[in-house]
């Protein structure tokens, strides 16, 4: 079994939202970008929250989009053993210092979970630390998880409340 290692956080002083994933999957790991798999409906799911077509633009760009919007990203787990993409062969995991990036933003309002896995393990990391932000649990953005797109959006679509209204498509 191989070991898999996260990308570094995408925030900056201004990020408001927080969206946290497990860790990132084969296809993002060949390309070293997050959700990169074509399947994966993150972008997609961001993008109609914020009101822009993150699929069309080239990934630098997606990045500083999302950081323009006040939305960071990150992986709660640091490296992992894992066959394949799955959350469900993550082994021998190490957490991220997620305490440590909620300490550094300063208007940080949400912690946003990517799927139960992400939520599992950031829950644990995070329940040290008497967390006072407010916790949303996403249905994963994975094509492993066949929930109907239409279903999921709505769910993301929570994140709106702190984005001061941004994304109305």
């Amino acid at each position: 079994m191989t070991t898999k290692r996260c990308f570094p956080p995408v925030v900056d002083t201004h990020t408001r939202v927080l969206i946290l994933g497990s860790l990132p999957g084969e296809a993002s790991l060949a390309q070293s970008q997050y959700y990169a798999h074509k399947q994966n409906q993150f972008w997609r799911l961001v993008g109609d929250v914020l009101g822009v077509d993150l699929v069309g633009i080239e990934y630098a760009d997606r990045l500083q989009t999302l950081l323009a919007h006040h939305v960071g990203l990150w992986d709660v787990v640091a490296e992992a053993k894992r066959e394949g993409s799955l959350d469900s062969n993550i082994r021998d995991h190490a957490g991220n210092d997620l305490v440590g990036l909620i300490e550094s933003l300063p208007e940080l309002a949400v912690i946003a979970f990517n799927g139960g896995t992400a939520e599992r393990i950031g829950l644990k990391a995070l329940q040290r630390h008497g967390d006072q932000h407010r916790i949303v649990r996403l249905p994963s953005s994975s094509p492993a998880h066949t929930l109907a797109y239409a279903q999921k959006l709505l769910a993301w679509e929570a994140l709106r409340e702190w984005l001061g209204g941004q994304g109305t498509r």
